[in-house]
């Protein structure tokens, strides 16, 4: 399992250039079932989808979708001059098992809009349900409700079955501990403010990645990945 912000397809310092092929190679060479990922431009999912072998995805738009083709052209053009500006996405990409049923739910339209991703995957031996979020940026006390409200709504979703819940939530791991204690899920993993947690599963190692690079050197975005494996309960 692994979540990560795509940081828009952007690097540190700016590459400057399209990098959809620095992050689908990156991603296509590690080891992982799910990929929670968020800040994913707008026109990449079903592309990663194919470039990293994943036999499923979903994915939900998020934020600064008007003109899209417009925003389009220019991103893929000047990526770091257009930054978030390009629109952003979350995507659940599967490599192991058949996407079975799909919700979201809006948490809020203002200042972003943030929703909560979830699927239902049919893998052998039950179904396992994973959800994906990014949380409000510019304030911890509504980055903390989202959170609130996408777990509520995760149990509801998931009912008796494993349940993992991932992503950005812009928020410190000691606060993100509590809102999971107080939902039934454990902290499982996470770097600054990327976490997973889960339910239904062993606590699992972490499983720690190298630096994600583009062929240059630069830094792919501006978060860490996160990667965790977890085992039957």
């Amino acid at each position: 399992m692994v979540t990560w912000n795509l940081f828009f397809g952007r690097a540190k310092p700016p590459a400057r250039r399209d990098l959809f092929e620095a992050f689908a190679g990156t991603l296509a060479g590690w080891q992982w079932d799910v990929a929670l990922l968020q800040e994913v431009p707008h026109w990449w999912p079903r592309q990663l989808a194919r470039a990293v072998g994943a036999d499923a995805y979903a994915a939900v738009r998020t934020a600064r979708h008007e003109l899209a083709p417009l925003r389009r052209l220019l991103a893929r053009r000047l990526p770091d001059l257009l930054g978030s500006w390009a629109g952003g996405t979350n995507a659940i990409l599967v490599r192991r098992g058949t996407i079975a049923a799909r919700r979201r739910l809006l948490l809020r339209w203002l200042p972003e809009r943030r929703l909560a991703l979830g699927v239902r995957v049919a893998v052998a031996g039950g179904d396992v349900w994973l959800v994906n979020l990014h949380a409000e940026a510019s304030s911890r006390q509504r980055a903390a409700r989202d959170l609130d409200r996408a777990l509520a709504a995760a149990r509801r979703w998931a009912d008796t079955s494993p349940l993992i819940v991932g992503g950005d939530f812009n928020l410190e791991r000691s606060l993100v501990s509590q809102l999971a204690l107080r939902h039934g899920l454990a902290y499982a993993a996470g770097a600054r403010l990327d976490h997973l947690l889960v339910r239904g599963f062993a606590r699992g190692r972490v499983a720690p990645l190298p630096p994600p690079t583009s062929d240059r050197g630069a830094q792919l975005s501006d978060h860490p990945p996160v990667r965790a494996v977890f085992g039957p309960a």
